[in-house]
């Protein structure tokens, strides 16, 4: 019996699931699917994208579209001597039949240049439909000719959607399982968080778990009309433990505060756990990355300022590179987070400036550091001096006129010039040394 993924693979447009964006009506992989080229004829086709998202079965339908004949051939095991063949059986049948050939090349990045040239005289004369598929960038794979005598198409992932319909089609269909299982709604949801975007891998495992469901009746027992796959079947056929955690619901959110607090509290080993729950169960990594930016400067701050260096460089290295290699960057940025020393003196600064402005403290801006830089500044602050009975307006004392670079004057509004205390450093870290430096500071203000 051929595999489930074989028996399952589309027949018609109808049953394909994913690719709507390529696949709309009126667009040339449709056409060409559905046999209308139009005056231009079918244009051949170069599929780009990860495994499981419909290459092979995008081609078989290119194929039967219009009783077209169709030849497959992969790179990794075929040659310019079996192009050549395709070429030659093309052309017979052409002449014989009437019928026009589709040749489905997998793994076209394997080909070299000299047998991607082979290609190229059968392409561009249209005595073939070439439909190749790559899971690798066809600009840095595929050479130039080839691809300007092709339409290039960008398969996506299936979204989980998508893939919990393909399972669900393949238990009820008669090519599938025919019914003779029921999948449990937690063994669904493993099995597409597993596949991750792959609709291949997803019946698959679906296929091994209906296995274990089999073998996991008693001896002799009757087997029931209905043998219902559970989380523990998925669990068995792949070696994989569901992680208990929903993207969209109150694990998301609980899970992401348990890794926030376990680096607030400094233990690396809760922290990385929580950061493996998160990526195993297919958190978006840049999601996590957000989350490390804040602690870095919520959490450690001027305890260790190159926390937060390190989790930016970390959050745009995540944007670049993608899983899984990202997981090694974003746990280096969750270990740097939970060693350091810890200090919220700036998270606290700010909320506390920012109370008093909700609370209608902080009067105007004071004469001195108003701007100078248009017609007129001079005169609207004598005139202001004068009106609040100072005299004459203060003169702005630049600090680096000063000889240890520090100006005494009123920077506060007059409201908060005395009393007010929004940063108070801790004596952690780093900003062990800063409570030093603003303590001398605060004197040498005034304040």
């Amino acid at each position: 019996m051929a595999p489930l993924a074989v028996r399952m693979r589309p027949r018609s447009l109808d049953e394909v699931r994913g690719q709507g964006a390529v696949l709309r009506p009126g667009s040339p992989l449709r056409r060409l699917i559905e046999g209308g080229g139009g005056a231009a004829g079918p244009l051949s086709a170069i599929l780009w994208g990860p495994p499981g998202t419909g290459k092979t079965t995008l081609a078989h339908l290119v194929a039967t579209a219009s009783d077209r004949e169709f030849v497959e051939l992969s790179a990794v095991t075929a040659g310019v001597k079996d192009v050549r063949t395709v070429m030659d059986g093309a052309a017979r049948t052409r002449d014989l039949y009437g019928r026009q050939t589709v040749l489905f090349l997998d793994e076209i990045h394997r080909f070299t240049k000299a047998q991607q040239d082979a290609l190229l005289p059968g392409v561009e004369n249209r005595l073939v439909v070439l439909v190749a598929a790559t899971t690798e960038n066809p600009s840095f794979s595929v050479i130039a000719p080839l691809l300007s005598r092709s339409m290039l198409v960008t398969l996506v992932p299936l979204t989980d959607d998508e893939v919990a319909d393909v399972l669900s089609q393949a238990v009820g269909d008669e090519r599938g399982l025919a019914g003779a299982y029921a999948l449990a709604d937690d063994a669904r949801d493993h099995l597409v968080r597993l596949a991750g975007g792959d609709a291949r891998r997803s019946l698959t495992f679906l296929e091994a778990a209906a296995g274990v469901a089999e073998d996991s009746l008693a001896p002799g027992a009757e087997r029931p009309e209905v043998l219902e796959v559970t989380l523990t079947h998925t669990e068995q056929a792949v070696a994989h433990a569901a992680v208990r955690y929903d993207r969209t619901g109150d694990q998301h959110y609980d899970v992401a505060s348990a890794l926030i607090k376990s680096m607030r509290g400094s233990d690396v080993d809760a922290a990385l756990h929580y950061l493996a729950r998160m990526l195993e169960a297919g958190e978006d990594p840049r999601f996590v990355a957000r989350r490390i930016v804040i602690a870095a400067s919520e959490d450690v701050g001027m305890a260790d300022p190159t926390a937060l260096q390190t989790a930016v460089a970390a959050m745009h290295a995540v944007a670049q590179i993608g899983m899984p290699e990202a997981r090694i960057i974003l746990a280096q940025a969750v270990v740097h987070n939970a060693l350091a020393p810890k200090s919220n003196a700036a998270y606290a600064g700010i909320n506390a400036a920012i109370a008093d402005v909700r609370a209608g403290k902080g009067g105007p801006v004071p004469l001195h550091l108003r701007g100078s830089g248009y017609g007129g500044a001079a005169r609207i602050a004598e005139a202001s001096a004068a009106a609040a009975g100072r005299g004459r307006a203060p003169s702005y004392v630049y600090a680096h006129d000063e000889p240890d670079g520090v100006a005494t004057q009123q920077y506060l509004p007059d409201d908060l010039a005395a009393g007010t205390d929004y940063y108070r450093p801790t004596d952690r870290g780093f900003e062990a040394r800063l409570q030093e430096r603003w303590r001398w500071l605060r004197e040498r203000l005034g304040r």
